[in-house]
Formats: C-alpha cells, sequence, structure tokens
C-alpha cells in the first residue's frame, strides 16, 4: 500500500473516533455534566491521536503540510455528514453541498501542480 493511501486511511479512521470525541457526547451524555463528557472525550480522542499522528508523519513524506491539512479537511466532511445525518439524526441540507463545492476548490488549489502535471 502505498504512503498517500495509508495516510488517507489513518486518517479517515482517526477521524471517526475524533468525531465521535467531539459530538458523540451531545447523544449519549446529553444529561451528565459537562466534565464527564470531556473526559469521555479525551479517552476516545487518544485513539485519534494514535493513528493520527502517524498518519501526519507519514503522510508528511508523500505532500506539503498544507496538502495534508486539505486532505484533513475532506475526509473530516466525508466523515461527519454521515454522522451528523444518521448518527445525530441532523437534517441534511444544501450547506453540506456547498462545504463540499468549496472544499473541492480548495484541493484543487492546493494540489494543482501535481493535478496539471507540473
Amino acid at each position: 500500500m502505498n504512503r498517500i493511501t495509508l495516510t488517507i486511511l489513518l486518517l479517515a479512521c482517526s477521524n471517526v473516533f475524533m468525531t465521535f470525541a467531539w459530538y458523540g457526547h451531545l447523544r449519549n451524555l446529553s444529561h451528565k455534566p459537562w466534565i464527564i463528557a470531556a473526559l469521555v472525550s479525551w479517552g476516545i480522542a487518544l485513539f485519534e491521536y494514535l493513528l493520527q499522528v502517524p498518519a501526519n508523519r507519514l503522510g508528511h513524506g508523500a505532500m506539503a503540510v498544507g496538502q495534508l491539512k486539505i486532505l484533513q479537511e475532506v475526509i473530516t466532511l466525508l466523515i461527519f455528514v454521515p454522522f451528523s445525518v444518521f448518527y445525530l439524526k441532523e437534517k441534511l441540507s444544501l450547506d453540506y453541498l456547498w462545504a463540499g463545492c468549496c472544499l473541492l476548490g480548495a484541493v484543487f488549489f492546493i494540489f494543482r501542480k501535481k493535478l496539471m502535471g507540473a
């Protein structure tokens, strides 16, 4: 498996953990004090960091840090939209589409040299 593919896979897995760490408590722990939610979230975030740090180290050898960050933002939206719709039961809106279009523009500009073959 090449470095970019492995980086994407690790970042996607880490983002699943981080999405649950940041937002999962809204559904499961809303009746608990915020400090309990914070401690649970920190525990979940530990697993996110165990995937994210190696992903960034691996990916930085194949991409510039700006490219790595934009890639992470795209993955975040791809993970967050289904999470918010299916897990948190949020209503899907066109705003997600517009945000995705903006991210596609960011991907184009940050990867432009590679996309254009330069």
